[in-house]
């Protein structure tokens, strides 16, 4: 089967364009590499590339864990963290994770907004 290489590098872009409070938006495949990222121009990385790389993996095993609970609960459509530095959203297309951080002091129906927004533009990953 030839898999065709999506650019994933417009759509990020697209993502991080919403809100001048969004920080940061990665896409990530289903073993955690990150397929494309961004980091909004003026803001600085909380995380080092490291720290990061070792986050994303993060985010794979935990998906693969609350699959776990899709057939009893229903799949999950996103994952909010809220923490003292920044705002965290984690949302499960099919094939891919879509990460994004923004400032935590943003209200929250516009944060509700945005990933609403996120996850029609990133439905078909």
């Amino acid at each position: 089967m030839n898999k065709q290489k999506v650019d994933l590098l417009p759509l990020v872009e697209e993502i991080i364009d919403l809100d001048p409070q969004m920080r940061f938006v990665a896409i990530i495949d289903l073993k955690g590499n990150i397929s494309e990222a961004i980091m909004k121009k003026n803001k600085t990385s909380l995380k080092s590339q490291k720290e990061e790389e070792h986050f994303c993996k993060q985010v794979a095993i935990r998906r693969k864990i609350r699959q776990q609970f899709d057939k009893s609960l229903g799949s999950v459509n996103y994952v909010h963290i809220e923490r003292q530095k920044v705002t965290q959203f984690v949302i499960y297309p099919k094939r891919r994770t879509v990460y994004v951080t923004m400032e935590p002091d943003m209200d929250i129906a516009r944060k509700m907004e945005l990933i609403n927004i996120i996850k029609k533009k990133t439905m078909k990953l």
